[in-house]
């Protein structure tokens, strides 16, 4: 069987997780870089261009796991913690890490996708899906990121565009 792509669009700010012929299979709403698309490090934008999924992180662990350098910090997310760090970008659930593949444009040097650790992940449940409000990263539900996560392999296409 031929492993399904995932095509995210940062203007429709979606998430399609498509089968080999191209037929979506899921689509979830998603939350990509406020400052919008663009490839270099430190730019807080979401790097465009064919990627594929370079590692999975987190399987198995309960939803809101809280992740920091894609650790588990042993926590889980709560109002609590939200209140204690009120501006953080919460890594949360599940981590799918990208790659570039495209030398030049996110692959190697200042434009380089798994280098600026650029993942899907999950978030804390006060962002906003459908609507631009990470530092690059595309950001999902939880329990839409898990689902995703079990459905697709280390490998997995992913195609960024506007």
């Amino acid at each position: 069987m031929t492993a399904p792509t995932i095509d995210i669009d940062l203007h429709a700010q979606r998430l399609t997780l498509l089968d080999a012929d191209g037929h979506t299979i899921e689509g979830y709403d998603v939350s990509t870089a406020s400052k919008g698309g663009g490839e270099f490090e430190n730019s807080h934008q979401t790097p465009r261009g064919h990627h594929r999924i370079r590692a999975k992180i987190g399987a198995g662990a309960a939803p809101g796991t809280v992740f920091n350098a894609r650790r588990p910090t042993g926590e889980i997310y709560s109002v609590e913690l939200a209140e204690a760090a009120p501006r953080r970008d919460w890594i949360l659930s599940r981590i799918l890490w990208l790659c570039g593949e495209e030398i030049g444009r996110n692959r190697l040097g200042a434009m380089d996708s798994m280098r600026r650790h650029i993942y899907i992940h999950g978030a804390a449940d006060t962002a906003v899906m459908g609507k631009p409000g990470s530092l690059g990263c595309i950001r999902m539900t939880n329990s839409d990121v898990i689902d995703l996560f079990e459905r697709v392999p280390v490998g997995t296409k992913v195609f960024i565009h506007e």
